[in-house]
């Protein structure tokens, strides 16, 4: 099972602003400026449900994104409670309008590709699993609410038509 860190990145997070916008918009810009959304610091609080990928429990922790740009690269530090867990680094394709992350696991030493569909508001970062010949499909969908409150759910499908919750929470903007 994949842990869960990204969603909080809040998924996902960078430099420039990440101000005004409206019905639940991140920040004007493109391209990799619209990841300075998750940066900053987040209050969260997390909701996990029973399923077989999942168990049941609740939890919250402070979320900071330690965000910055460089050239074609947008990377956050993503710490928890204040430890180091992920450095995720985003990349940008204009040409097809589409975006890879690479999280980077404190410790693993292990990286893996994935990517970021942005839709309006709804930023959904979709992966699958397949173990034992059976492939599984996952998604952790960031809802912005507004500029400062994202609320997500991670979910899981054998089908990518019926999806099921494994967990649900929010996150709540209090320090840029």
């Amino acid at each position: 099972m994949r842990k869960f860190i990204i969603p909080l990145l809040s998924g996902l997070v960078l430099g420039s602003s990440a101000a005004a916008a409206t019905n639940g918009q991140p920040a004007a810009g493109g391209g990799l400026d619209k990841i300075a959304a998750y940066a900053g610091t987040w209050k969260t609080g997390t909701e996990h449900f029973a399923t077989p990928f999942s168990k049941a429990g609740k939890e919250s922790a402070t979320l900071r994104n330690d965000c910055w740009r460089s050239a074609g690269y947008y990377a956050c530090d993503q710490l928890v409670n204040g430890d180091s867990k992920a450095l995720i680094v985003f990349t940008y394709d204009a040409k097809d309008d589409t975006y890879a992350t690479y999280p980077i696991i404190a410790g693993s030493g292990n990286v893996q590709s994935g990517k970021l569909i942005i839709k309006g508001n709804v930023w959904t970062f979709p992966w699958k699993v397949t173990e034992k010949g059976k492939t599984s499909y996952f998604r952790v969908l960031n809802i912005f609410m507004t500029p400062d409150t994202i609320e997500f759910r991670q979910e899981y499908s054998q089908d990518q038509v019926h999806w099921f919750q494994m967990a649900q929470g929010f996150e709540q903007k209090i320090d840029k």
